[in-house]
Order: C-alpha cells, then sequence, then structure tokens
C-alpha cells in the first residue's frame, strides 16, 4: 500500500487518482531484473517462514504439546484429517504432504497482503496461482494414469459410461474442456481474482482516506477516519477470504486426486 499513497495526488492537482491494476506492477528492488520484485521476495520469505515454523514446532516434539508444537499439530492435523481423510479416503495419506504444501504455501502469501510493511498478496499475480494450478494438474492426471492406464483413463474423461451414444457428440468436447482446461483455470482464477479484488478494495479505502485527510476542505478530513475505519473492517473480512481460498484451492485438488482414484468418473 505504501507504494501507492506516494502516488496520490492531492487537492493541488487533478484530483483522487484511485489504485489500478498498474498498482499491482511493482517495480524491481533494486537493479532492473523482473526477478527482483518484492512478489517474488515474498514467496521465497513464505518458503523460509513456513520452513522455520513447523522445524522448529516439531524438533522438540513431546507427548503433551506445549503451545508451538500444538500450533503445527493443529494446522496438519487439519489438512490431514478434514481434507486429505474426508475426501481421498483410505488412500490419503500420500497425498498429505502435497496438500499441506499447497495449503501453508497458499494461506501464508496470502496473508502477507495485510501484514504491516509487507501489504501485498502474492497471489494477486496470476503467474503463481496458474503455477499451483498446473502442479495440482499434473499430480490428479498423474494419479488416475497410474490407476488405471492412460487408454482407460482418456476413455472414461471422454466417453461417460451409462450415457446414450448420441449424447457423446455434446457431452465428450464439454468432459474433456473441463479435465484439461476449465479445472486449472477454476482454481488458480478463482484465487487470483479474489486476492487482487481484496487487495484493490483495501487499496481504495486506505488510499481515498489519506487523500481526504490531506484535502483543504473541512468536510474531507472529517470523513477521512472514516475510510480508515472502513479500510481496516475489510481488513478482518479478507483475513477470512485469504483463509478460505488457502482451503478451497486445496479442497478442490483432493476432489480432483479422489476422482482420478476413482473407478469411474
Amino acid at each position: 500500500m505504501g507504494e501507492c499513497v506516494n502516488s496520490i495526488q492531492f487537492a493541488a492537482g487533478p484530483g483522487f487518482q484511485p489504485p489500478s491494476t498498474s498498482d499491482f506492477n511493482l517495480p524491481p528492488a533494486f537493479g532492473h531484473s523482473l526477478y527482483a520484485t518484492k512478489p517474488i521476495f515474498l514467496v521465497f520469505l513464505s518458503v523460509i517462514l513456513i520452513s522455520a515454523f513447523f522445524i522448529a514446532s516439531s524438533r522438540k516434539a513431546a507427548v503433551v504439546p506445549g503451545k508451538f508444537q500444538f500450533a503445527g499439530e493443529m494446522i496438519y492435523g487439519f489438512v490431514r484429517n478434514n481434507i486429505g481423510e474426508e475426501i481421498i479416503g483410505h488412500d490419503f495419506m500420500r497425498f498429505v504432504p502435497f496438500l499441506f504444501t499447497l495449503f501453508t504455501f497458499v494461506i501464508t502469501n496470502n496473508v502477507f497482503g495485510i501484514v504491516p510493511f509487507l501489504q501485498f498478496p502474492a497471489m494477486s499475480h496470476v503467474s503463481f496461482p496458474y503455477v499451483l494450478a498446473i502442479f495440482s494438474f499434473i499430480v490428479f492426471h498423474w494419479v488416475g494414469i497410474k490407476k488405471q492406464g492412460l487408454g482407460k483413463y482418456l476413455k472414461g474423461i471422454a466417453f461417460m459410461p451409462g450415457v446414450p451414444k448420441a449424447v457423446y457428440v455434446l457431452l465428450t468436447p464439454i468432459e474433456i474442456a473441463t479435465f484439461f482446461l476449465v479445472r486449472p483455470l477454476t482454481l488458480s482464477l478463482r484465487l487470483f481474482a479474489n486476492m487482487f479484488a481484496g487487495h484493490l478494495l483495501l487499496l481504495v479505502f486506505i488510499t481515498g482516506g489519506d487523500y481526504m485527510l490531506h484535502d483543504p476542505h473541512l468536510f474531507m478530513k472529517i470523513l477521512s477516519p472514516f475510510s480508515f475505519a472502513f479500510g481496516i473492517g475489510m481488513s478482518f473480512f479478507e483475513f477470512m477470504v485469504q483463509c478460505l481460498q488457502a482451503y478451497i484451492i486445496t479442497l478442490l485438488t483432493a476432489l480432483f486426486i479422489a476422482g482420478a482414484l476413482a473407478d469411474e468418473h
């Protein structure tokens, strides 16, 4: 948000310049490399923080866990039991590491959007959700091919059992598009759109409040605290959305894996 506040035009200028997509294209932190931008650094920071947290919480594991160990076990148990076991079933354990990594990586990078001084959700750059969707795409198709064989797996997608042959003319293209195009796109775009829209909304209220605070008109100055207050309130709502989106992308991935493991899908 700090990058946007500095660019605000006050009353002496042409007026309030609302945040736009350009505010998400942050310049390199140093040099001219596209790999030295804030979102890239945040992704690396998330990996360091996640690794450090779970290594520290499990290093001195005890039968009666302390608060730190309990927090780590609670997150792991949530993914293991509420997503892996409930959705995939008896063969779920081999997929828990992937689901757990996906969940913690997404939620950490999402929450960065409301952390002071960081204040940017890396998943608001669509390239990151695209990469995560590709990983999920590879995993659930690999699972289906390994279990059923390539021919049977593709046949099950293109020609759904129990459907009149005439319907295949319409159904087969839809099913192929669903499995190979719609699923990865919905995984990525849902996450991206929510993080992008939420962060843009916060920018509107925070930068708008700052603009009104510096406006020469008393009425605008009086309104500025309400804009700041609404921005703070929206931050709590955004936190809920950030957690929910991490859960949804992990849940959908588990559902796709469970479908690939099924004899018929």
